[in-house]
Order: C-alpha cells, then structure tokens, then sequence
C-alpha cells in the first residue's frame, strides 16, 4: 500500500491531532453525554481496506481503542476447542466484544449457487454461535436487470426465510441493508428495495423473529429519510449500523454509492440526529465505518485503523448535541 505520513493521515478529512489523542487507550463512556449510549464503536477490518485476519483485527481493535471487532465466521468454523478458548480469551483480555459477521451465502444469484451456499450455512453459523458471536448482516441489492420488483421480491423472501431460519437455530439475529442511492436503484432495468419501508415490508414477508435492519447513515440520508422515521425502530428490530458521511456539493440524487466519506468528515449529513436516535432507542449494537474512500484505502493498514478510530471518535462526541 502506499505510504503515507502520521502527520499526513491524522490530517485526514479534517481530523486534528486532538482528535486522535488517547487512541491507543480506551475510551471511556462514564463520562459527558457518551455515558448514554449502548452501541460499541466498532472496527471492520474489510470495510476500511485493512486486509487483516480474525487475530490481526482483534489487535488492531485493541490498539486503537475500538470496542468490538467483526467476526469472520469462515475463520471460526475452522477452530478446535482449545483454539476457539485461546481466541476467546484474548478477545476478553483486550476488553473487546463481537460486532456483526458478513452473511457467507450469495442469495442474489442463480438457485444452484444459492443453495450450494446454503448448504454451507449451519456449521459456519454453529461456528459463530460457539465463539458467542450472536449478529449477522448483508446488504440488498437495490436493482435487478431481469426480475420485475414483485417477482424479485419473492424470491428474497423465501430466500432469507430459508437463511434466518438456520441462523436463527444457532441464535443468530440476522439484518438486512437497503442501499439507497437513486444512482444505484436506477442503474438497471428494475429498481427494487431502497428504503427503510421497503425493508420494513420484507422483513414483515420474511416473518422471522431474528431479522432486522442493518442501518446506514449514508443510505438513510440517500434515501431522504428523517430522524422520525429512525425513531419508528427498536433496539430488537436493528441488528448492525454503519457510519458514514457523504461528500460536499454533490446533491443528494447525484450521489455515488463507492464515493463516501469518513464519519463527521464533512457534516453533509445528520450524524447527529442519526446517532442521538440510537441512543433513544436504546441500540446495543456494533457500529463500524464503511466509507469505501480511496484516500482512506491508499494509507497502511495502521494508519487506516487510526485514522477511522479518530474519525468515530468525531462523530460520538455528536451524542448529546444537535
């Protein structure tokens, strides 16, 4: 990757050197208006450009103050008992807890590929249900070339019925994700889900106990929603949250979705309202960056973590105002 200076990424997106001060400790949530959340600051390796394994990620976790970590659920499979008791040891010696596993099943293509995928699903899941990982999401595709949105839309139901339920019997709670960009949902021929009350309907199809909504700020401002319509929510209905920004002078219908910014980089969107709203409704889960940012992808791998810790501590310190 390319080198970049300490002096150069701490600069990143508006980030002071303030801003970073403490990264290698623990934040502590006892005091000012960040006492009154519930959610974990949250690190993705994969999401940031970091290509780390399950044990990387932890470290990494650990040394720039992020509060949970995403588990792989390839990598936990794998593990022995006394493997899976050394990881997990680790994991609680470094005061780190699970974020949300990436769903490992293709749903969106053909029926072999689906159900080859499937088949897979049960000893993964058990392997997350052994390390105690209890969240797991994907994304929606907000556009298909050949199914008609009503015929698109039964095919997901009776697919992630099929996916929630063998989750489901390992404790897994499983979200879904709405992208919401009209440049996506209007790049092929048949737009499809890209709202919250879109998903809302298929979650209610689905009809599952243990799924819910993976929440973006990015596809909720995309998609021109309210602080209100978050509000609708429950603390059991939304599962995993991404944090991001939105570039400056591109309106909101002309935005691209691999062109994103760093939480609280440019203020183009309500981290404020977004996050205060997860704070009323009481959310307990991971919250991780996904900007999918080149300048962010082109730094070393430390100074991507670094940089999105100070870029999630920016956008905490909003709790409590606005």
């Amino acid at each position: 990757m390319k080198h970049i200076s300490r002096r150069r990424f701490l600069q990143y997106g508006g980030l002071t050197a303030a801003a970073t001060v403490g990264m290698t400790g623990w934040v502590s949530r006892a005091a000012g208006a960040d006492s009154q959340r519930k959610f974990t600051m949250d690190l993705v390796c994969g999401a940031i450009g970091v290509r780390a394994d399950q044990r990387e990620a932890i470290r990494l976790a650990h040394q720039f103050g992020f509060e949970s970590v995403g588990p792989s659920p390839q990598f936990l499979a794998e593990l022995s008992a006394g493997q899976m008791d050394e990881l997990l040891a680790d994991l609680g010696t470094k005061n780190l807890v699970w974020g949300a596993a990436g769903l490992p099943v293709n749903f969106r293509r053909d029926e072999d590929a689906f159900r080859e995928d499937l088949a897979k699903l049960p000893g993964l899941a058990e392997g997350l249900q052994r390390a105690g990982a209890t969240r797991v999401g994907t994304w929606i595709a907000p556009n298909h070339a050949n199914l008609t949105y009503v015929r698109n839309f039964r095919q997901h139901a009776t697919r992630l019925r099929e996916i929630a339920k063998i989750l489901g019997d390992c404790g897994l709670r499983f979200g879904l994700e709405y992208v919401g960009p009209k440049t996506s949902w209007t790049a092929a021929r048949h737009p499809f889900i890209h709202t919250m009350a879109e998903t809302k309907d298929l979650l209610a199809e689905i009809d599952q106990a243990n799924v819910g909504f993976v929440l973006d700020s990015w596809h909720w401002y995309t998609a021109g929603e309210t602080v209100e319509d978050l509000r609708t929510l429950t603390n059991q209905e939304v599962v995993a949250c991404d944090l991001n920004d939105a570039p400056e002078g591109i309106p909101v219908d002309q935005q691209r979705d691999n062109r994103r910014e760093l939480p609280a980089a440019t203020g183009v969107i309500d981290l404020a309202g977004f996050l205060n709203a997860l704070v009323e409704i009481g959310y307990d889960g991971p919250v991780r960056a996904e900007p999918f940012n080149q300048q962010l992808n082109a730094m070393e791998d430390e100074a991507a973590v670094e940089t999105t810790a100070a870029a999630m501590r920016k956008a905490f310190a909003l709790i409590g105002t606005g």
